[in-house]
């Protein structure tokens, strides 16, 4: 198979919105998948409900798309079924750490042998705009039209604290990073988190002062510290400015995974 072979070519164009961050991320698995030489037949897509749990849809793969928050909990299924599948998970943030927070964090502690790529856009892009579990402060929602007032969780945080075995943070700037840290997670035994930073110019852009995707998009790169610099910072007793995201391999360990097969 060569890279454009895992799309349906037949469901093309997309709907996701004209500048979406979306499509950049589904390209950059591909391309790792493809670059594992893994089999369609071999391979499973799983995804919840939102803007990014339409990414099976275009692939030629067996999928699921699945109840709102449950993609990880159908993945688990299907990979404790047949472990010999290769099982990838699109979700969200809303997806993903708000009504399936719970299946997040407990797949995260069992370790299983799973690669889930989050397609955080800080916000409900396909519902209304509502404020999400990641909507940074001050951020404007339909939610929080005075701006946020809660503290975000910061998914990568979370998904190490509660055991996953590769974590890693890039954005849609970051093509190149980003494809090379999903491959390193479907090479990895056991939970693979890759959180990558998406732009959304409907829901989340025009309400925050982007008034062009490449304003979100250049915003997203000038706001991302690299891991090994924060650690420089951290060492030199810095300050760690508060409006940037780490990016970068945040853990690669080797705890016992389920669901891989002796």
């Amino acid at each position: 198979m060569t890279f454009d072979d895992w799309y349906r070519q037949d469901r093309l164009p997309h709907i996701f919105c004209a500048g979406c961050g979306n499509g950049t991320i589904i390209n950059c698995t591909l391309a790792a998948v493809d670059q594992m030489g893994w089999k369609k037949d071999d391979t499973v897509f799983v995804s919840g409900i939102g803007c990014s749990s339409r990414a099976p849809g275009y692939i030629v793969t067996d999928s699921l798309h699945t109840t709102h928050g449950r993609a990880i909990a159908f993945a688990t299924g299907v990979k404790m079924a047949n472990p010999d599948l290769n099982v990838v998970v699109f979700t969200g943030d809303g997806d993903l750490a708000a009504i399936g927070g719970n299946h997040f964090i407990h797949a995260c502690r069992r370790n299983i042998d799973l690669t889930v790529v989050c397609m955080n856009n800080q916000i409900y892009g396909m519902t209304g705009g509502q404020g999400s579990p990641t909507t940074p402060r001050g951020c404007f929602s339909t939610t929080t039209p005075t701006g946020c007032v809660e503290m975000p969780f910061d998914l990568c945080e979370l998904a190490i604290a509660a055991g996953a075995n590769y974590v890693s943070r890039w954005t849609s700037y970051h093509v190149k990073e980003l494809e090379k840290a999903v491959k390193v997670g479907l090479e990895t035994p056991g939970f693979s988190f890759i959180e990558a930073l998406v732009q959304c110019p409907t829901a989340f852009g025009r309400r925050n002062k982007f008034r062009q995707v490449a304003d979100h998009v250049e915003y997203l790169r000038a706001h991302s510290l690299l891991k090994a610099k924060r650690d420089r910072l951290i060492e030199a007793g810095e300050a760690v400015p508060d409006d940037m995201f780490v990016v970068g391999e945040l853990a690669r360990r080797k705890r016992p995974a389920l669901g891989v097969k002796p």
